[in-house]
């Protein structure tokens, strides 16, 4: 996919039930426009104006995010719930790609974390695995339930650390940890371990708070197993 792919649609307008046609990208590719890079994370790319009313809004819709430089592709499909994109027509589209990082997301805000994880060059399963374990070690300090929500803010390597918001609380106050970076190379290792399998996939799969779920539960089990064989032997 060489070039950034546009469509017309009749949008009716909330406000004013006027009906206004807008332009669509159901794909870019930043390589290629990297004015879109820049339109997309400052969410521009989705802004809808009536030309009625004069009523604003962003309209939320699939698209595809790709960057051929950084080799990874990320697809915006709003709500969805699936860990792997049941999309025959693309997946063979794409089938013959390799080493590309493709991934399937469920809102702007994870949307935008995901190419920030890429083009710093991070491995993405390492980072929710590292953002699941901190946030544990913030809640622990807080003294407060689990923490369901936060995204990587930070990414330093010459401090030697990456840092993450989290939001606590009903109203969602911002709380902000930073971590050393051997805590992340020790999620990298970890991933390398347990995720085999889902690293060997070809399509677009989902990589959030559920997936590193999974795997932290089973490295905390292994080292379980591992630690009642010692006091048996």
């Amino acid at each position: 996919m060489a070039e950034s792919n546009i469509i017309k649609k009749r949008v009716v307008c909330p406000n004013c039930d006027s009906s206004t046609e807008a332009t669509l990208y159901t794909s870019i590719n930043v390589t290629v426009n990297k004015e879109l890079r820049k339109q997309a994370l400052d969410e521009s790319l989705f802004k809808w104006k009536c030309k009625s009313c004069g009523h604003e809004a962003r309209l939320t819709y699939p698209i595809l995010y790709n960057d051929m430089k950084k080799r990874f592709m990320i697809y915006l499909i709003p709500k969805i719930e699936h860990f792997q994109l049941a999309d025959k027509a693309l997946e063979e589209e794409f089938k013959t790609l390799k080493h590309i990082n493709k991934r399937i997301v469920p809102d702007f805000n994870t949307f935008k974390e995901k190419i920030f994880i890429f083009e710093s060059g991070l491995d993405d399963m390492a980072v929710e695995l590292t953002k699941l374990a901190i946030s544990e070690a913030v809640a622990r300090k807080l003294n407060i339930p689990k923490i369901t929500e936060g995204y990587l803010s930070m990414y330093n390597t010459e401090n030697n650390t990456m840092g993450f918001t989290y939001f606590i609380g009903e109203n969602r106050e911002p709380y902000v940890q930073s971590a050393r970076l051997e805590i992340y190379g020790k999620s990298v290792s970890v991933v390398n371990e347990l995720a085999v399998k889902d690293k060997k996939l070809k399509g677009f799969i989902r990589v959030d708070r559920e997936w590193a779920d999974n795997i932290l539960y089973r490295y905390k089990r292994g080292r379980q197993v591992a630690r009642q064989n010692k006091d048996n032997e």
